[in-house]
């Protein structure tokens, strides 16, 4: 099956952004204050002033491959919690077949996949007996491959969302994980009422001239 995203919240806006910044001064929201939020973002961003982006953040249910699942834990996040193969068994067998193999390689695929996750089955129920159902739980995963997908819940601040989009929204990122950051991204540009608008055409725009940090 294929990888998935869902939006399930965010928090903050380019205003609440803007009124983190002007803490320092007054966050009194006159009319010319709000006219000056895209310019006050933009000289935030332009000089690295980042703390206040934290203010913001986008929340997503994913279902993805073990390896996307593991490119996404690389990265500096709000928060992320997943689907434990160690705590529970996994009773749904959905793996991810790449849209992109040939017919040939996808056929394997398919056939390690059920081989594979038939001794996850099998291992934990025989190994319950003998060590136990959590020992088992926890050793029996290791038949799971890397196309196997877990569910996991997943946010960022809105700076955090910048470094993700920068290195996995990418020509140079695996294609699985670069398809999930660029439905991540098209989620957040098509929240009702645009929240993040300004900061959105900001990460485009400094996108081409900053350098990947890591």
């Amino acid at each position: 099956m294929n990888n998935k995203v869902e939006y399930i919240g965010h928090y903050g806006s380019d205003k609440l952004i803007s009124c983190s910044a002007w803490t320092s001064t007054s966050r009194n929201l006159t009319p010319e204050k709000i006219n000056r939020i895209p310019n006050m973002l933009d000289t935030l961003w332009a000089n690295f002033h980042e703390t206040p982006f934290e203010k913001g953040l986008v929340h997503f249910l994913v279902d993805t491959d073990i390896a996307s699942h593991i490119h996404i834990l690389k990265h500096r996040m709000s928060s992320m919690n997943g689907e434990s193969a160690r705590y529970k068994e996994l009773k749904e067998d959905k793996f991810y077949i790449p849209s992109d193999f040939p017919k040939k390689w996808k056929d394997k695929l398919i056939d390690a996949s059920n081989i594979t996750n038939h001794l996850y089955h099998e291992c934990l129920d025989d190994l319950s007996e003998t060590l136990g159902r959590k020992r088992a739980k926890e050793s029996a995963r290791f038949f799971k491959m890397y196309n196997s997908q877990i569910e996991g819940d997943v946010s960022f601040n809105m700076r955090s969302f910048y470094n993700f989009l920068n290195l996995r929204n990418s020509p140079h990122a695996q294609k699985e994980i670069r398809e999930v950051a660029q439905e991540m991204r098209n989620i957040v540009l098509n929240i009702d009422g645009n929240p993040f608008k300004k900061t959105m055409e900001l990460f485009d725009f400094y996108e081409t001239i900053r350098q990947p940090r890591k």
